[in-house]
């Protein structure tokens, strides 16, 4: 009890130094979830599904500004030094959500899937953090309507850590998304609804994720699917609002390093072709990058071909009206 007080007063110390903010739709006041809110530095945060997030001088004592985004939303600078309580976002009419027909009742399909590629290993395997979002890209191979009923997803829920018990419990919440194919490379943000989900240690080594009701149809160029961390929850199993980044002093001064999470992602040299791709989504570009030499010379992944994320599909196809 007694090494417990002082972790406490530490918890209590850091809640009294931060505020709390959400984000609102500007005309119908509802919360906008998870929105991302960039430091203009390359790091960030992100609001929980009621459109919250934390935010105090005293963690980040070098930020002055704070950019806001969010699907359909135009993006939102405001200095820190007012930040209101209230953060009201004004929808983008060029942004607006397509309204997508489907007539997948009463069709008949046929289901297809696409193997991941899993495996165990520990250094051949990517550790996530939230500045980092990874892109697969899938061809569609067929004439067929096609549709993603569920995404398999390869996790190693083990820690790197010998002396570390099975024991040690975490939930990782995860978003996805879903990408045109832009000349090769991940393009306009396809109009469906985020998928948020959750990733616990008890999850098995190839986790499938059923995305059926989404209704995400592959168009005929291909589709990207991208995986992103957005922190660990909570016992309630929501988004936690604690600080993303460690700061270690070096020779150059502090250096903000992201804190890793788990589960790790493995990496596989089975696949052909480098269609993996990630960006750093906290920068103002956000360009997106193919997980190539290009990419870093020094990347252990890359040096020994472990270029892909092993994510597979299931997928039904539609038979002809």
């Amino acid at each position: 009890m007694k090494k417990l007080f002082p972790l406490l007063l530490l918890f209590l110390a850091q809640i009294a130094y931060s505020q709390n903010y959400t984000i609102l739709d500007s005309v119908q006041k509802t919360p906008i979830s998870y929105a991302t809110i960039s430091f203009g530095n390359g790091n960030g945060t992100f609001a929980d599904a009621d459109g919250n997030f934390r935010f105090s001088k005293k963690w980040y004592p070098d930020i002055d500004s704070l950019y806001i985004s969010a699907l359909g939303h135009k993006e939102l600078a405001l200095s820190t030094k007012s930040l209101p309580k209230e953060i009201l976002l004004v929808e983008d009419v060029a942004m607006l959500k397509e309204v997508i027909i489907t007539a997948e009742k009463k069709r008949k399909y046929k289901t297809k899937k696409l193997p991941s590629e899993v495996h165990n290993d520990y250094f051949r395997s990517w550790l996530p953090t939230v500045e980092s979002e990874i892109a697969v890209f899938f061809p569609k191979n067929t004439e067929r309507s096609t549709k993603i009923a569920s995404v398999y997803l390869p996790v190693k829920v083990e820690s790197s850590n010998r002396n570390a018990t099975k024991n040690q419990s975490f939930t990782t919440v995860f978003k996805m998304q879903f990408y045109t194919n832009n000349n090769g490379f991940p393009g306009k943000r396809m109009s469906y609804d985020d998928v948020i989900f959750n990733v616990t240690d008890k999850g098995k080594s190839n986790f499938e994720l059923n995305v059926s009701e989404y209704k995400v149809f592959i168009p005929k160029e291909g589709i990207f699917v991208s995986i992103q961390v957005l922190g660990y929850a909570d016992k309630d199993g929501k988004l936690q609002q604690t600080k993303k980044y460690s700061e270690i002093e070096t020779r150059k001064g502090i250096v903000k390093v992201p804190t890793t999470f788990r589960p790790l992602l493995p990496f596989t040299d089975k696949i052909s072709g480098y269609k993996t791709f990630t960006r750093r989504i906290f920068f103002k570009n956000r360009t997106w990058q193919r997980f190539d030499k290009e990419y870093s010379d020094n990347n252990n992944l890359i040096k020994n071909n472990n270029t892909n994320y092993g994510m597979g599909l299931k997928l039904h196809l539609y038979e002809d009206e």
